[in-house]
């Protein structure tokens, strides 16, 4: 009954009218237009990439949402002190961000698009198109509305900076070294392609991907018999959620993963999922660059 009369009160919530004037800043995004505060002061975001990009603009959201069965991401921990649980992706509770009266929310299309209606009459609702391969994008996009877009910029050229350093330090050992990407997520093994997160700063760095990898799509979805699939110079590997709810330990304990040229040199690293696959913002990218570094300059 509380959760009807709840989406009964947010239906009947006033939105912007037709034609009135904006006394905020309007926002082209992928819903429409919509009118944000000048400067918004209770901000909740429906996805790790808005956090994370909120987050590393200065911003500390009210709200958040997380992964199924995740707190707030690790990397983030010393950021996400006070900031309010109001679901999960998937299933964002309409309840608690009504409660905290936010004065902007943010997400995506593709999360999102379907409750738009409803949580623009909650708050100015902006949404990204979609996530992973355009996260910069969805940065400036944020930026925008937080009236941070200065900062955005700039995040995204210390980004680049750091992409070029690393390019040019691998490039003066000789060859730039093949990356394999490999994640275990319940019920599937996941050879990550070039479509997503994490395949953008591996092309912004230049590092080649085996040809298993080498597609312009999001991933390849493999059964153990495909292990051989996953060699190059280099393999990162990370688990989603509990390991022991994925086919992890059967794939390091398989005797065509220790046959592995990548294995048996010692280069198959585990990485935390967190960083490398859930944040999709400039702080998961730091991150990642941090770990390329590390294991990828280390002396042989």
């Amino acid at each position: 009954m509380k959760r009807a009369w709840v989406l009964l009160f947010v239906a009947s919530l006033a939105t912007t009218a037709l034609g009135q004037t904006c006394q905020g800043r309007l926002i082209q995004h992928a819903m429409g237009e919509t009118c944000v505060p000048k400067v918004a002061q209770r901000v909740v975001v429906l996805d790790t990439g808005e956090l994370d990009s909120a987050l590393a603009l200065g911003v500390k959201p009210v709200g958040a949402v997380t992964a199924p069965g995740q707190p707030f991401q690790g990397y983030l921990l010393s950021l996400t002190e006070g900031i309010q649980s109001v679901g999960t992706i998937q299933q964002p509770n309409l309840e608690k961000i009504l409660a905290l009266k936010p004065d902007l929310i943010l997400s995506n299309k593709l999360r999102h698009g379907q409750i738009y209606p409803q949580l623009s009459r909650i708050a100015p609702t902006v949404m990204a198109e979609t996530v992973g391969v355009v996260w910069k994008e969805n940065l400036l996009l944020v930026g925008e509305a937080l009236g941070r877009s200065t900062q955005a910029k700039v995040l995204l050229a210390q980004y680049q900076r750091r992409v070029t350093q690393l390019r040019n330090r691998l490039g003066g050992r000789g060859h730039l070294p093949s990356v394999s990407m490999v994640r275990f997520v319940p019920g599937q093994i996941r050879l990550y392609c070039k479509a997503n997160f994490i395949g953008t700063i591996l092309a912004d760095i230049g590092l080649p991907r085996p040809k298993s990898q080498d597609s312009d799509k999001f991933a390849e979805f493999i059964s153990q018999e495909r292990i051989a699939d996953m060699d190059a110079d280099y393999i990162f590997y990370a688990a989603y959620g509990d390991p022991n709810q994925t086919e992890l330990n059967a794939v390091l304990n398989h005797p065509l993963w220790r046959r592995l040229s990548a294995v048996q040199r010692g280069r198959a690293i585990r990485v935390e999922d967190d960083h490398w696959y859930l944040g999709i913002g400039p702080l998961a990218a730091s991150q990642v660059l941090d770990d390329l570094e590390r294991f990828l300059l280390r002396t042989p």
